[in-house]
C-alpha cells in the first residue's frame, strides 16, 4: 500500500470536463478502490514503533519544553492522539487510497475546528491549525477527523455504539456537504462559509444553544487587543512588558532575552515584508515592543512558540503569536514535492486556501538560524468547542459541523464533483469510515500505553509540574 500512493494520478479540476463528466469519473474510482475497504485498518508487519516516532519528531525541538509535551500527551488517549499525528501519517499510508489529492489539513482532529472572526468581523465555523497542511489523498483527513471522535467520545465515557455513530455523522455530513458543493460554481464555492450564530441555531439542545450563543456575544463584543494588554502586561517605567507565567509564559535568560529580542526585531522586519503592502502600512503604525516564549497546545509544544507585543505611538497595544514551522508530517508519504521551500509560507498558503477567511496578519517569517515561523494575531473572538460539556447529542452535532467545514475545505482546492461521485449517494463510505475509526481508536490506546512504558522506563522525560 506504501508505494500505491506514488502511482496515483492526481485529479486535478478541469474546467473543460462537465460536472455529470467529473461526477462519473469519481464513480469509476470507486470501483479501483471500492468504498467498503475504507474500513481496513490493522497494524502491518515492520510498523515502526509510535515511541520512537515521538522521539524522531522532537529532534530540533527546545529540549528543556519536551517533558510538557509528553506530560500533556500522557494525560489521556484524547491528548495522545492529539500530539501524534506523524503516527497516523506514518499508518494512513498503509490504508487503501483512491488517489484523488487536494490540500489537506494535515492534522484534522475535533480540537483544531472552532469559531473565529474574519477581518470584517463576521464569526465563522472553520478549520483553525493548519500546521501539517500539505496536498495528499482526501481521505487522510476524513479518516483523522472521524477517529478523533471515537477517541474523544471514549474519553468522555460515551458507549461503544455512540462513539461509533459520532465518527459516521463525521463523514456522513462530510458526504451531504460535498454534494452541495458540487453543484456550485467555483466561485461560489470561494464564497462559501459557516456562519457561527446560525450554526448553533441548528442544535437540538436549548441549554447547550444557550450557553453558546452567550460565548458569541462575548466574543462579538470582545476588543481582543485591550483585553489582552490588561491581563497579560505590566508596566516597566515607560515600557510595557508581558507578564511571565512559567513554564507557559516566559522570557529567556537576561543575556538571552537581550539577544532574542535583537533577534526577534529582524524577524518582525522579515515578517512585515511578507505582508500585502496595505498591512505592511497598517503595521507601519506599531513598533516591537516586546517578546516572550509561549507554550501552546500538545503537538507543538517544545517548538519555538510565543508572542510579540506591538505599540502604536498613541499607546494602542496588537499582540502577534508566532509558531516554528516545521516540515509537514505528510510529507514524506505523499509523491507531491512541496513547492514551498519556507515551511512558514506552505502554513500560510495551505491555510489562505482551506479557510474561508484567513487572519488579517497571517505571515511568515524566518530567522537567522534557518528557522521558519508563521505569524498571526494571538487571539481573534476565538470561541473554542467546549468537550467536557457536550452530551452525545451536542457532540454528534458538533461532528456534523466538523464534516460540513471538512467538505467546504476540501471543496475549494480539491473537485466536488469527481470526490462525491467516488463517495455516491449511498451510506457505504460512512459505514466503512466509522469502522476504520473504531479500530484505529484500539491502535491509538495501544500506542498511548507503549508511551505510558516508555516514561516508566525514562525513555521519555516528563514535566513534574505544569
Amino acid at each position: 500500500m506504501a508505494d500505491k500512493i506514488k502511482e496515483t494520478t492526481e485529479h486535478i479540476f478541469d474546467p473543460a470536463i462537465s460536472k455529470a463528466e467529473r461526477y462519473a469519473k469519481g464513480a469509476l474510482i470507486r470501483k479501483e478502490t471500492p468504498l467498503e475497504s475504507h474500513k481496513e485498518w490493522r497494524s502491518f508487519k515492520n510498523r515502526k514503533d509510535p515511541v520512537d516516532i515521538l522521539i524522531e519528531t522532537s529532534v530540533g525541538r527546545v529540549e528543556n519544553l519536551l517533558p510538557i509535551r509528553y506530560s500533556r500527551m500522557m494525560e489521556s488517549p484524547f491528548t495522545f492522539y492529539r500530539g501524534a499525528a506523524a503516527i497516523m501519517a506514518a499508518d494512513l499510508v498503509h490504508t487503501p487510497i483512491s488517489g484523488i489529492n487536494l490540500q489537506l489539513c494535515g492534522d484534522c482532529h475535533l480540537m483544531n475546528f472552532g469559531g473565529f472572526a474574519t477581518p470584517e468581523r463576521k464569526l465563522v465555523f472553520d478549520i483553525n491549525d493548519f500546521d501539517e497542511t500539505f496536498p495528499g489523498p482526501w481521505e487522510w483527513d476524513v479518516k483523522r477527523l472521524a477517529a478523533s471522535f471515537v477517541v474523544a467520545g471514549r474519553w468522555r465515557k460515551f458507549s461503544n455504539k455512540i462513539c461509533k455513530e459520532l465518527a459516521w455523522h463525521v463523514v456522513d455530513s462530510y458526504k451531504r456537504h460535498m454534494q452541495e458543493y458540487s453543484k456550485l460554481s467555483a466561485l461560489q464555492i470561494w464564497y462559501a462559509d459557516i456562519d457561527l450564530a446560525e450554526l448553533i441555531d441548528l442544535g437540538h439542545d436549548k441549554e447547550i444553544k444557550e450557553f453558546h450563543q452567550k460565548r458569541i456575544k462575548k466574543a462579538a463584543e470582545y476588543t481582543a487587543h485591550e483585553k489582552e494588554f490588561a491581563k497579560m502586561t505590566y508596566q516597566d517605567g515607560d515600557r510595557a512588558r508581558i507578564k511571565d507565567d512559567p513554564p507557559l509564559i516566559f522570557h529567556p535568560a537576561e543575556s538571552e532575552g537581550r539577544q532574542i529580542l535583537k533577534d526577534a526585531e529582524i524577524v518582525h522586519k522579515r515578517y512585515i515584508e511578507s505582508l500585502s503592502d496595505d498591512k505592511q502600512i497598517l503595521l507601519s503604525r506599531y513598533s516591537l515592543n516586546d517578546v516572550a516564549v509561549k507554550v501552546v497546545g500538545v503537538g507543538s509544544v517544545g517548538t519555538v512558540c510565543g508572542i510579540s507585543l506591538l505599540m502604536s505611538a498613541t499607546g494602542e497595544p496588537i499582540f502577534l503569536q508566532f509558531k516554528e514551522a516545521r516540515k509537514s508530517v505528510l510529507e514524506p508519504y505523499v509523491k507531491t514535492q512541496s513547492k514551498y521551500h519556507h515551511q512558514g509560507e506552505r502554513i500560510v498558503m495551505g491555510q489562505k486556501l482551506m479557510q474561508s477567511a484567513s487572519d488579517l496578519f497571517l505571515g511568515w517569517t524566518n530567522d537567522d538560524k534557518n528557522r521558519f515561523f508563521y505569524i498571526r494575531q494571538l487571539r481573534d473572538a476565538k470561541v473554542k468547542p467546549v468537550l467536557e460539556i457536550m452530551k452525545p447529542k451536542n457532540m454528534a452535532d458538533y461532528a456534523k459541523a466538523c464534516g460540513w467545514a471538512l467538505s467546504r475545505a476540501h471543496a475549494r482546492s480539491g473537485d466536488p464533483s469527481i470526490i462525491s461521485g467516488y463517495i455516491g449517494d449511498t451510506n457505504k463510505f460512512a459505514e466503512a469510515v466509522s469502522e476504520f475509526s473504531v479500530l484505529y481508536a484500539d491502535q491509538n490506546e495501544q500506542d498511548y500505553h507503549k508511551m505510558l512504558e516508555a516514561i516508566k522506563q525514562g525513555r521519555l522525560p516528563i514535566a513534574t509540574e505544569i
